[in-house]
């Protein structure tokens, strides 16, 4: 999205709209109501109604609705109502508009208009079904299990909309295309991998959404052409090649008012993935709470953690090496209270990342020296920072 704040969405939106989109888990079209806007936060408050049947052409179709109350699962009678971006997508419209069937500001928010959803969840419900049913078109995998996949002389699953493949390494898009044509969301998170021939990905004619995170190698010429993507309503990129980024930047904001939802974060220098491909905590670096003097501060202290492991792994023999160990994770505990109490940006997922970087060093050791199973060694670390950390 641009960083120039908008007054109004950028396709029209006003409050008491009634918007009207297709789902897939209901086989039908439902419905929705705009309950406000607001231009600081480019959000709308979106009023899911209780209501599905044939496309309908204007809120008199509807007949008399009333909002979606939940009561499935742990729900107890709260209305489906949900703050999310004000881009309305593409492959929905707004039917007409009646008055606010609610007029309170909505206390959630979500990314992505899934209208639908909760319908289904509820009718299911309803009906004394109370597990989701197992949805054929959707599939999710690890980078090295598709790999292994697409490695395999079989035919195409054709009947694959939904694809998600985490923990990618490397991955060629000409073969997951082929394997894959459907697909109308997807979803690629890496490891600092590598994407090749990420430019077939225009073969997906009926692409509707794609998130790429942490993935590299794609350059300018790879970018999503609108001409072959029509129907794309969700560009979401984070942590990418900066010359992808900017290229897709420059191709789809002009599509922002026709419905396409831009957010590009994080546009990485080839410098900067030679830096952090051994960082773990290379995702502080733009954290909303994380100063960029304080992320320098954490990865040099990590940088100092790691070299001193690694050499007292190399060099002390094993009878000390547990008394050293708890030294250096007393020492690692001190050093980030210390960056703590400079900003209090350690919060709960920080926790945990900064332990495990220390389990990403100890099984480096491990892999280094050929001694796996290190877990006293591992154990006197962790007891070393748990002795002062104040986060």
């Amino acid at each position: 999205m641009s960083s120039r704040k908008q007054a109004a969405p950028p396709r029209p939106l006003t409050v008491g709209d009634v918007v009207a989109a297709h789902s897939r888990d209901l086989g039908e079209w439902t419905v929705a109501q705009i309950v406000r806007l607001d231009a600081d936060s480019q959000t709308a408050a979106v009023l899911e109604l209780d209501w599905s049947g044939p496309e309908p052409s204007s809120v008199a179709d509807l007949g008399d609705v009333a909002p979606l109350r939940l009561t499935h699962h742990s729900w107890s009678g709260a209305l489906s109502f949900c703050n999310q971006e004000w881009v309305l997508p593409r492959s929905h419209k707004v039917v007409g508009a009646m008055p606010l069937l609610h007029d309170q500001p909505a206390n959630c928010w979500t990314s992505g208009w899934r209208l639908g959803d909760q319908l289904a969840r509820q009718r299911r419900w309803d009906n004394g079904v109370h597990e989701d049913p197992v949805a054929a078109w959707k599939a999710e995998y690890t980078g090295e299990t598709v790999n292994e996949f697409l490695s395999q002389p079989t035919g195409p699953r054709s009947e694959i909309t939904q694809l998600t493949i985490r923990d990618v390494d490397s991955l060629d898009c000409a073969q997951l295309v082929q394997r894959f044509p459907g697909v109308t969301r997807l979803h690629l998170h890496g490891r600092l991998g590598l994407l090749s021939a990420a430019g077939e990905l225009n073969r997906l004619a009926s692409l509707q959404g794609i998130r790429i995170v942490d993935l590299f190698g794609m350059t300018r010429e790879d970018r999503l052409r609108p001409q072959c993507v029509p129907e794309l309503e969700s560009v979401d990129l984070y942590s990418i090649p900066a010359e992808y980024a900017s290229a897709m930047r420059s191709t789809w904001r002009p599509e922002i008012p026709a419905g396409t939802y831009v957010s590009i974060l994080r546009a990485r220098k080839p410098e900067w993935v030679g830096e952090n491909r051994n960082n773990p905590l290379r995702d502080w670096d733009g954290r909303e709470q994380i100063s960029s003097t304080t992320y320098k501060r954490a990865v040099a202290q990590y940088k100092t953690t790691r070299k001193t492991i690694l050499q007292v792994f190399a060099e002390e023999p094993a009878d000390v090496r547990s008394t050293r160990m708890e030294e250096i994770g007393h020492a690692y505990g001190e050093a980030f209270n210390q960056l703590d109490r400079r900003s209090g940006f350690i919060e709960t997922v920080e926790r945990e990342e900064l332990f495990a970087a220390l389990d990403h060093i100890v099984n480096e050791a491990e892999a280094l020296h050929g001694r796996p199973g290190l877990e006293d060694d591992r154990d006197s670390l962790i007891s070393g920072v748990e002795s002062v950390r104040d986060w």
